[in-house]
């Protein structure tokens, strides 16, 4: 064990990395990183598998040779069983950490007998919107989400929403779950106050829950009397929408520079999912001066606060009427987001890990 005054061991357990593919906790490993490697209270180290080697820096890094990583499902059973047989040396490299922390949920391999585990914990979306989930998905999730999470000293997850899921849904003590709100890099997005585009824009993945059909069949009940307007589709797996009317500019996976564009020129962000542990586009959208209509489930109403219009995501109709009255108060809501996006810092997130690795290490 550490001295009480030199900075805590922490093993970064990330060997199902996938960069590229992970969205939000993608961005969140990443900051992590880099808040990590700041940090005087803190000495982490990454482990990886060889797909996401690099990842780390300029954090230490430990690349498990021999284990792939990839994309896809076959990848990810690969993963787990390449991690299955090197489990014993990579378990005896974590031995002499005093945590090891899990950012992406999933511990592989286990952590070493008699050294505490930190699990992130995004979201509890596969028991409570079970038929969107294979059962090969379920199974993957009860044994390495909901198992995890009751083995660990200490689960962090990104919203209230979210920690009371986890408590209800899973049976982890309250005491145990640490709530840290994902930040936003202000500094990423310039706001844009003026004119803007005719076309309300939606950046998702093409997920059953992101709901991309009713958004369709909203914005052509819009175009009914704004015939003028278009909506643009960003994000990857898009094709599953299938035929999309031609008003709908589907163009997938986009350069960072190329989604600030759309953020800083759209009418308006129109966020219909089903659920979210917590939801970054807001904010994103926010930062860029862009008004937002969002749906009232999961966590968006506690991320957005009194700075977006809200509407009901199984309601086309009221879909429409959000993403209307966030246009028509684009000068009201706009002012109202930018404020609201400086209460989510990377910093305020850091310093609940902080909590979160010392209570886990006091009571292990």
């Amino acid at each position: 064990m550490t001295p009480q005054n030199d900075p805590l061991r922490v093993a970064l357990s990330m060997l199902t990395l996938v960069p590229g593919g992970m969205g939000g906790s993608e961005t969140y490993a990443r900051e992590l990183v880099r808040g990590l490697a700041a940090s005087s209270t803190v000495d982490a180290t990454g482990f990886v598998a060889e797909i996401g080697a690099g990842f780390c820096a300029p954090l230490p890094e430990h690349v498990a040779h021999g284990v792939t990583g990839g994309h896809s499902t076959v990848d990810r059973v690969r993963t787990l069983a390449q991690a299955g047989l090197r489990g014993r040396a990579l378990r005896q490299a974590m031995s002499g950490f005093d945590l090891v922390h899990v950012p992406f949920t999933a511990p592989v391999p286990k952590p070493p007998r008699g050294v505490p585990m930190v699990q992130t914990l995004f979201d509890v979306q596969h028991l409570d919107l079970p038929h969107l989930f294979s059962r090969a998905e379920l199974l993957y999730r009860t044994r390495f989400y909901e198992g995890a999470a009751r083995d660990a000293a200490a689960v962090v997850t990104i919203s209230e929403f979210a920690r009371q899921q986890i408590i209800s849904q899973v049976g982890v003590d309250a005491d145990r779950v640490f709530v840290a709100h994902l930040g936003v890099d202000a500094d990423a997005f310039t706001p844009h106050l003026g004119e803007r585009e005719p076309f309300v824009f939606y950046p998702a993945r093409g997920w059953a829950h992101k709901n991309h059909p009713r958004l369709i069949e909203a914005v052509g009940l819009l175009r009914e009397t704004r015939p003028d307007l278009r909506l643009v589709l960003t994000g990857g797996a898009l094709d599953s929408l299938g035929p999309v009317p031609s008003w709908v500019d589907v163009r997938g996976l986009v350069p960072f520079d190329e989604l600030r564009r759309l953020y800083r020129t759209a009418s308006a962000l129109v966020f219909p999912s089903l659920y979210e542990g917590f939801g970054l586009p807001p904010l994103e959208a926010m930062a860029s001066g862009c008004p937002v209509a969002a749906s009232t489930a999961g966590s968006l109403p506690e991320i957005c606060g009194d700075a977006a219009v809200l509407f009901d995501p199984t309601d086309p109709a009221d879909i429409a009427r959000g993403a209307l009255e966030a246009i028509a108060r684009t000068q009201e809501l706009q002012p109202l987001g930018l404020t609201r996006v400086g209460e989510f810092t990377w910093e305020n997130c850091l310093r609940v890990h902080d909590d979160a690795y010392a209570a886990a290490v006091r009571t292990a």
